[in-house]
Parts: structure tokens; sequence; C-alpha cells
């Protein structure tokens, strides 16, 4: 359940940035770096001490979700490959993040 949860907050999550801001691609945005990633790493965080098993998967799905957002909005184009590989490239801090706040969870959880 908390596995479905964090796909759909997380879509949600990505879909809210794209309409508040206006933009296609959340990762073009000039507060991405100050506002938008943070949050999104807060929110892998949070997800990887709701998760019981596999919490670095958190990081992962939360942003991954920014594709197929951009793809709902935007389209396929030729620079989708770019984007993907650029999600992954984020994600490396996000599943690190994910993953310690689920161990925490455990080490502290009776």
């Amino acid at each position: 359940m908390a596995f479905t949860i964090t796909c759909v907050v997380s879509l949600f999550f990505w879909a809210v940035v794209s309409a508040v801001t206006g933009t296609k691609e959340p990762w073009d945005l000039a507060n991405y770096w100050t506002i938008i990633y943070p949050a999104a790493l807060a929110l892998s965080a949070i997800f990887g001490a709701l998760l019981k098993s596999v919490q670095w998967s958190a990081g992962a799905i939360v942003m991954f979700a920014q594709i197929p957002v951009v793809l709902v909005i935007s389209g396929a184009s030729p620079l989708l490959g770019v984007g993907i590989l650029y999600a992954a490239v984020l994600s490396i801090p996000a599943i690190t993040l994910s993953w310690l706040a689920g161990r925490l969870r455990q080490a502290y959880t009776p």
C-alpha cells in the first residue's frame, strides 16, 4: 500500500509543480535547484521512512515520476532520452536519502 501511495503522491507532486509554475519540464525552472529539487529530496526521505522494505526505491520513484508528467504535458520529444538520463542522475541522492531514512526508522523503531 505504501508503495502505491508513493507512486501516486510522486506523480501528483510533479504535476502540481508543472501546473503551478506553468512549465512543461520541471528541471527547466529557475528555482528547481533551490526549492523544487530539495522538496523532492525531502519527499524521498519521508517515503523512505514509511516503506517497510526496499526503502531506496522511494527516491527512484519520486525522481522518475517527472518523466510521465513531462510526457503527458509536452509529449514525447527527441530530448526525452536526455530527460530520462537526467532523472537517473538526480535520483542518486534521492535514493541515498530514502534508504538512509528507512534505515534510521528501522534502527529507532522497537
